[in-house]
């Protein structure tokens, strides 16, 4: 999963720097046609920057949220003024095509682990309502995380190994009888409550990291293979978890079958072989979740881009593709193009990006640029319909987890006791969350040399653009669209997105 050395020479450490809540501020309504209003006076270009309400010389056609490496600026609304206006200059251009489109988007956000509800069940109940509602209410003030994902049992981030259905060593329940979510009804559930409760739509994926230890070759939670007499009983513990959170009011959109299939070394943890995630999906979960009329989303794989070769020989698979919508990828190794490489294979199967890490104390510039680059950027404009950061929370300590889980995995927030900080994650997700909703598509743009990005058209016309200046100093660039333009300044290594 976080521990092999690829995944340590590929990932910059995160430095934890204690940070007041970001004002999360109002952006400028924007036109929903695809025209660029007449300009609207005050000058152009800049990144402005800074906290609370920024005053302006006139209306500003373009919003600009903007992060900045020295942390100056956190995810905060700038003064400048953009209109669109003639070309006038020889600036590097990035041109935002809306005729030309990708692939939709379902979100961006987290996975709230075992460990991360804990955490936020424990803080005050005035303190937990603002930070749940500033992580996902929708409304213009908020950063409205559209995706979560969730473990199916216990992950590494819980404070111990478990499932659904656990039994003293040597006793079996193939009929499931012993089935229970009691693990997860003291704080996942409840938590997940509260945040349907801000937005219903948000769209939810569970993983498992481990079948019961009696299905395994190994009697083990850490390790081993499903028994092969054990697929069809591990198909229906798929359908009373699906069928039992959706008793809870928590409908799930897709689940993978299998966190990281080919880690034996997590805890908890299961391999599972391409061939063996075929048959069960072509023999087993794929017949059962239709029998039982559930159309959530089987999606394949769910581990490192290096390997791509694992999805692929499923989805070649006539029988079993049929019940697939996709394949999800991780980044501890491989390259984040190879996610179109899948995509040009199977054009109808999706690719969804499901897990990256930031390894603590670490810096932020480095963590943040890196993950804005590769992830937000990279793993859309390869085709991904999501993005989620591992994981939402962890206390100052990296806990919880479990014995030989990831005892250096930065969250999203660190939280210690009614503290609460956030860190790059929160960042990386909020710079694309806030602006791009689901039902958003991606759009042509070109990328000027050190300006990478990325552009989307959402529902209601608004365009976003994301836009990273990876060079060592300040650039100047134009937006063009329309045949107008928009000038800019971001200074080295900022992050800005762009709203009209």
């Amino acid at each position: 999963m976080r521990f092999s050395a690829s995944a340590s020479r590929r990932l910059r450490l995160a430095l934890s720097c204690v940070l007041l809540p970001v004002a999360l501020l109002t952006q400028c309504t924007s036109e929903k046609e695809d025209t660029p209003a007449p300009g609207g006076g005050g000058t152009t270009g800049g990144t402005g920057g800074g906290g609370g309400n920024p005053p302006t010389t006139g209306p500003s056609q373009v919003a600009l949220w903007l992060t900045t490496p020295d942390q100056a600026s956190l995810f905060q609304k700038s003064a400048a003024v953009l209109n669109f206006q003639a070309p006038s200059s020889s600036n590097p251009t990035i041109i935002v095509d809306t005729t030309k489109t990708y692939q939709s988007i379902d979100g961006f956000g987290y996975t709230l682990t075992g460990g991360s509800a804990m955490l936020i069940n424990q803080l005050s109940a005035p303190t937990r309502t603002a930070l749940l509602q500033e992580l996902f209410a929708t409304d213009n003030t908020n950063i409205g995380t559209s995706y979560l994902r969730i473990s199916i049992g216990a992950s590494d981030l819980d404070a111990r190994p478990f499932t659904y259905d656990d039994l003293p060593a040597g006793q079996t329940d193939p009929q499931l009888e012993k089935f229970s979510l009691a693990p997860d009804k003291t704080d996942l559930i409840p938590v997940l409550k509260s945040i349907l409760a801000l937005n219903p739509t948000l769209k939810i994926l569970g993983s498992p990291w481990s079948a019961p230890a009696w299905m395994k070759t190994n009697g083990s939670l850490k390790g081993g293979s499903l028994k092969p007499e054990y697929y069809a009983a591990y198909a229906q513990y798929f359908v009373k978890y699906l069928k039992a959170m959706q008793a809870e009011g928590i409908t799930l959109d897709a689940v993978t079958l299998q966190n990281e299939p080919l880690n034996e070394y997590n805890n908890p943890s299961l391999v599972m072989t391409a061939a063996q995630q075929a048959d069960f999906i072509k023999n087993h979960v794929g017949p059962a979740l239709r029998a039982a009329g559930l159309n959530t989303k089987i999606i394949l794989y769910d581990h490192n881009l290096d390997r791509t070769d694992y999805p692929l020989a499923i989805l070649a698979d006539p029988v079993a593709s049929q019940y697939v919508d996709g394949s999800a990828f991780h980044l501890y190794a491989g390259s984040i193009s190879a996610l179109t490489g899948v995509h040009n294979a199977y054009p109808t199967k999706n690719v969804y990006f499901t897990e990256q890490w930031v390894g603590g104390p670490g810096n932020f510039a480095g963590d943040f640029g890196w993950h804005v680059n590769n992830l937000i950027i990279g793993a859309t404009r390869n085709w991904s319909k999501n993005v989620l950061e591992w994981n939402l929370a962890a206390d100052q300590n990296y806990g919880p987890h479990t014995d030989g889980g990831c005892s250096t995995c930065l969250g999203a927030l660190t939280i210690n006791g009614n503290s609460v900080t956030r860190n790059p994650a929160y960042y990386t997700v909020a710079h694309a969350a806030k602006f791009v909703r689901p039902g958003s598509v991606r759009i042509d743009t070109n990328v000027p040399s050190s300006l990478s990005n990325v552009a989307f058209k959402n529902p209601d016309g608004k365009k976003v653009l994301i836009v990273q200046n990876g060079s060592s100093q300040s650039q100047s660039f134009d937006i063009q669209y329309r045949g107008k333009v928009v000038t800019s300044v971001l200074s080295a290594g900022a992050v800005g997105t762009y709203v009209w």
